[in-house]
């Protein structure tokens, strides 16, 4: 009676929520007006069938499933489990792909499987995690004595686009709060908007030029210290027209990339090379490449559930960032996690030879064609895992095989705690009936 009651509280949700990827209660901390519109809809019950049951959390729900985990070596956490890493294995299609799973239902007995988790791919979008750090790390140190002032100049300090946000044909949405009106179109020059609002257009809909304009913001940030708060675009402009391209590229660099070894994720784990979109290129070149690892991904989102990507409250907040209450795509799309909440970033990268296959399409490349995706699914009954996976399969769309795998996955890891409670039950009945000792 009580799953009933549940599932009718969720269908009613269901119904009156919309897209977002920070909780829907979010508007007032952080500023961000789709919020607005979203929350207006759910008070005046306004229908929306777009998402499923588990995207409802609230800001108060969401929570960190390691914080009583004390280990700071988060390779020593990364043991595998031999029988649970090949009955993963067992799923993994042939080919180039490559997965990392920490199942954290029970928090003091993790357990880890992998496959070819050290291989290194193209991250595309999931790279934009490494600027999400990175805002966050520079954060702590213009404001180190009180997390609430760093949320107060997220939400309260706007910037413009300017030509760092151009190039990119990914859309983001613009909430007209007055005039009640949403739009969906490109980043414009003259786009301004708060630090919460560039990085929700970065997490929510992938946009490149958020991405990088939240990038240029890091290293204002870490070039200015506390002054940062008070820098006025004429001041950020001069700063890059004046300061060297090799300083600056070094900086950039330093900026998303100094924040993960701290992590004690290596180079060759995951490393971020450059900006997002060409016109960046101004000012910041390139430098050493972009890749990523499953393990790399994994280590870092083992320390955000720990608490330990900057400090517990950035960690949270991360968190409360990658919640995924938008429409779900790929690995999310798995219809087994429509009840669970999940925190997902996906990324693409793929190129195309014409002249091989002239009908070759998109997220299908016959030169290269990466697929990756990170999620923490968090079920009603307990069962919490973070999943890493990554693929390079040429000429197919991955997205279904990466749903499919969700699918597998989830069926495996459910199973698996579901016979655990069983034993841990079957133990505490034989307890009460031992007639022995209590020594």
């Amino acid at each position: 009676m009580k799953n009933l009651l549940y599932l009718s509280i969720g269908f009613i949700l269901i119904a009156t929520l919309g897209i977002s990827n920070y909780p829907i209660d979010g508007y007032e901390r952080t500023g961000i007006k789709r919020l607005y519109q979203l929350r207006q809809m759910q008070l005046d019950s306004v229908p929306y069938n777009r998402i499923p049951y588990g995207a409802y959390k609230k800001l108060d729900q969401i929570a960190l499933n390691l914080k009583t985990v004390d280990q700071d070596s988060v390779a020593l956490l990364l043991k595998e489990d031999p029988a649970f890493s090949r009955a993963i294995k067992r799923l993994i299609p042939s080919g180039a792909y490559s997965v990392a799973v920490l199942d954290m239902t029970d928090p003091d007995h993790l357990k880890y499987a992998a496959h070819r988790e050290n291989v290194g791919y193209q991250p595309g979008s999931v790279g934009k995690l490494a600027v999400l750090n990175a805002v966050f790390t520079q954060m702590a140190k213009v404001c180190p004595e009180s997390f609430e002032e760093r949320v107060m100049y997220l939400k309260d300090i706007k910037v413009s686009a300017r030509y760092w946000g151009t190039g990119d044909h990914h859309t983001i949405p613009v909430y007209d709060i007055e005039n009640d009106k949403l739009i969906k179109r490109r980043v414009q020059a003259s786009d301004v908007f708060s630090l919460y609002e560039w990085l929700d257009h970065m997490v929510s809909v992938s946009n490149n030029g958020a991405a990088s304009v939240m990038y240029r913001e890091a290293m204002l940030m870490a070039a200015f210290g506390p002054e940062y708060v008070d820098l006025t675009e004429e001041q950020a402009e001069t700063y890059f027209k004046e300061t060297p391209r090799d300083s600056l590229t070094n900086l950039a660099n330093t900026v998303v990339n100094e924040p993960l070894r701290t992590l004690g994720i290596t180079k060759d784990e995951w490393r971020l090379g450059g900006m997002f979109t060409r016109p960046a290129g101004k000012y910041v070149g390139r430098k050493g490449g972009s890749i990523g690892t499953p393990k790399g991904l994994m280590k870092f989102l083992v320390k955000l559930e720990q608490g330990k990507v900057v400090d517990y409250a950035s960690s949270l907040e991360m968190k409360r960032l990658l919640y995924l209450t938008d429409r779900r795509i790929r690995y999310a799309k798995s219809n087994r996690l429509d009840s669970a909440a999940v925190y997902f970033k996906s990324g693409s990268f793929y190129k195309c030879d014409r002249e091989k296959n002239p009908d070759c399409s998109s997220y299908a490349g016959n030169v290269f064609n990466y697929m990756n995706s990170v999620i923490t699914v968090e079920h009603q009954n307990g069962t919490n895992y973070i999943v890493c996976l990554m693929s390079n399969v040429l000429n197919k769309n991955s997205a279904g095989a990466h749903m499919y795998l969700a699918s597998k996955i989830d069926d495996l890891i459910t199973k698996n705690n579901a016979s655990t409670n069983e034993v841990i039950d079957e133990n505490y009945d034989d307890g009460q009936d031992d007639g022995g000792s209590n020594e």
